[in-house]
């Protein structure tokens, strides 16, 4: 007979993420980080009771948050290149429902999160209870179904037994390169503390590795016969090219073939700034030197990159007759617009494809071309960045940073102006240290996943940074993490760019035609006292330091301070709503317009848009 123990649901699920581990590099690690977790009357009677003698083990770090819990999770997830995962567990009701964005954002990116939520009673007998949401016509039918939309994995326990299966195929699921992204199980209330004699061998440990899938052969041999008839390819690396670990496999196959190498927004790192065959970051956040490129090549090579419409400005930056070669481990993102195919992990892929193409080289001329466009680029950047060109700018901020940054140092930015303005202007200075979160661009992303990012990096490299980008909007939206930060003693240096409102929103409004309305708090109706957040006495209520500066030179000498410093310390410092853009670089975005309007600047740009889908944008293809 089977050897046994008998535990409850709550405790078995513990015990099983326990034994879990993962090969990274040759080193053997337990592949779930730990959690975050909000208690309520769905999880601490049971779940919290499973977690308590093994705090030490699996770190429950407490959430101010549902939704910032998630991000957090996302932000561990990015830095540990999807090989290793935090849980967030909330309680039954609006607790799990604040989970919902959070899952989004895992899902868009692809990042794994597992979900441990209270559900309903599965007996019905105390029916309904509080926060219980009541379907009259489907009693089944819960909150935790809202989840089914954003989740790679979805199961709701209804018996012990269940977890035998479900634990493992979400974890495969979390693993899995081509299907990765968020796995969410339902507990209901009574399930989770029901007992039941498990198999002793559930809880063997375990050690996973990433799968690594080997691309077909005749898909190798036909990349490469597209790319030696290429007089004109680039490449277009995404953030797929780091979760393989194939960054050093890319600038190989760059190096050996003579090949210009263009960024995605989740993609930047990939090359340092300074190699030469780093042409910049393309699309509508992207560069004028790779928007130039992509336009004129004749052979886009995509590789680890869904290919968002920021990268694709729309589907406008490359030219309609550019054949489009793909490289991705997943079929759904390898077969867009009618793509040549290789289907098949990044790292395994550049060398079968460098291997099939043995000493091809790229036509020189080309090459050079695209190296004298990022030279003008480099120039334009650097005027940019310089403090006092023009007032109080995102560009100028992030060069006097950028500038005192150390290798190593991580940065933090998501919604909002931020992410075209760190895209266009950061000069990445190590491999996988930006992160910029504009897959589902969450704003409030960056003080939760900042924390996130610490944790983890605090696991390997202590001795650096975690950097967050914010504007004010989205501080208010979401800043309790700052809190967050204080406790655990997880320190980040936080810059707040204040520009009075929604700022990049009132620019794509005024850009329409439209006249400013309700972005900027100066120019919304309702707000009848003008008030000013005061977000250093704000940052420092919450325990962490703080100033305010006044210009770029006040920020560099602040920043040295909060480097130096051990604790999580913000920074504020005001800059233009309207001057305070990067102008140039930017590809063309598709955005609806109204056809008709009582207003001659709203159809006038209306026009300008329609005129530019019919010129360029290719459709489908």
């Amino acid at each position: 007979m089977t050897d046994t123990i008998r535990l409850t649901v709550a405790q078995a699920i513990v015990r099983w993420l326990l034994a879990q581990h993962i090969d990274i590099d040759g080193t053997r690690t337990r592949i779930c980080g730990g959690g975050f977790g909000i208690f309520g009357h769905g999880n601490v009677p049971c779940l919290g009771e499973a977690l308590y003698p093994v705090r030490d083990q699996l770190p429950l770090y407490r959430g101010q948050n549902e939704t910032s819990m998630g991000f957090a999770a996302a932000g561990y997830a990015k830095y540990h290149l999807r090989r290793r995962f935090m849980f967030c567990t909330a309680s039954a009701g609006p607790g799990t429902a604040n989970l919902l964005t959070a899952a989004a954002l895992a899902h868009a990116n692809r990042l794994p999160m597992l979900m441990l939520c209270g559900d309903t009673f599965l007996t019905r007998l105390p029916d309904p209870v509080l926060q219980q949401l009541e379907h009259f016509g489907n009693p089944t039918l819960g909150v935790n179904d809202a989840f089914k939309a954003v989740t790679r994995f979805w199961d709701r326990i209804t018996h012990p037994a269940q977890i035998l299966q479900s634990l493992p195929a979400a974890l495969a699921t979390m693993l899995d390169p081509a299907d990765c992204g968020p796995a969410f199980l339902g507990l209901p209330q009574d399930v989770q503390g029901w007992a039941w004699d498990y198999p002793k061998a559930f809880f063997d440990n375990r050690t996973h590795r990433i799968r690594r899938q080997m691309p077909d052969m005749v898909e190798i041999s036909e990349a490469a016969a597209i790319l030696k008839s290429a007089e004109r390819p680039v490449i277009i690396a995404g953030g797929g090219v780091q979760y393989s670990g194939a960054v050093s496999e890319l600038t190989r196959f760059a190096e050996t073939h003579d090949i210009p190498v263009l960024e995605t927004i989740a993609g930047r790192a990939n090359l340092l700034d300074d190699h030469p065959l780093n042409i910049g970051p393309v699309g509508v956040t992207g560069s004028n030197s790779a928007n130039w490129t992509a336009e004129n090549a004749d052979v886009i090579f995509a590789v680890g990159t869904r290919l968002q419409d920021f990268t694709t400005g729309s589907w406008t930056a490359f030219a309609r007759n550019a054949r489009l070669l793909t490289l991705n481990v997943g079929r759904h993102d390898a077969a867009k617009h009618l793509a040549t195919t290789v289907v098949g992990d990044a790292k395994l892929g550049l060398n079968a494809v460098g291997d099939a193409l043995g000493n091809h080289k790229t036509p020189a001329d080309w090459t050079a071309k695209a190296k004298a466009e990022r030279a003008k680029w480099n120039d334009y950047r650097a005027e940019n960045v310089t403090p006092g060109n023009r007032p109080n700018s995102y560009a100028q901020a992030i060069g006097t940073i950028n500038a005192l940054m150390a290798p190593s140092d991580r940065v933090v930015a998501a919604a909002g102006g931020l992410p075209a303005e760190v895209t266009a202007n950061w000069r990445s200075l190590k491999a996988g240290t930006v992160d910029v979160e504009f897959g589902f661009s969450c704003m409030g992303y960056e003080i939760a996943g900042g924390w996130g990012a610490r944790i983890a990096q605090a696991e390997d490299e202590p001795d650096s940074d975690t950097v967050v980008l914010t504007g004010d909007g989205s501080y208010l939206m979401l800043n309790s993490d700052l809190y967050s930060a204080v406790l655990t003693e997880k320190k980040l240096i936080v810059l707040v760019l204040d520009n009075g409102g929604f700022a990049v929103i009132n620019k794509l409004q005024n850009n329409t035609g439209q006249d400013s309305f309700n972005n900027l708090i100066a120019d919304t109706p309702t707000a009848t006292r003008q008030v000013r957040v005061d977000f250093e006495s704000h940052a420092k209520a919450m325990g962490a330091h703080a100033e305010t500066v006044s210009n770029a030179g006040e920020l560099a000498d602040a920043f040295t301070r909060a480097k130096a410093s051990a604790h999580t310390t913000v920074i504020v410092m005001q800059v233009d709503p309207y001057d305070g853009w990067t102008s140039e670089g930017h590809a063309w975005w598709e955005i609806g317009t109204p056809e008709i309007s009582e207003t001659r600047s709203v159809t006038a740009a209306h026009k300008d848009v329609e005129a530019t889908r019919t010129k360029r944008q290719r459709k489908g293809i």
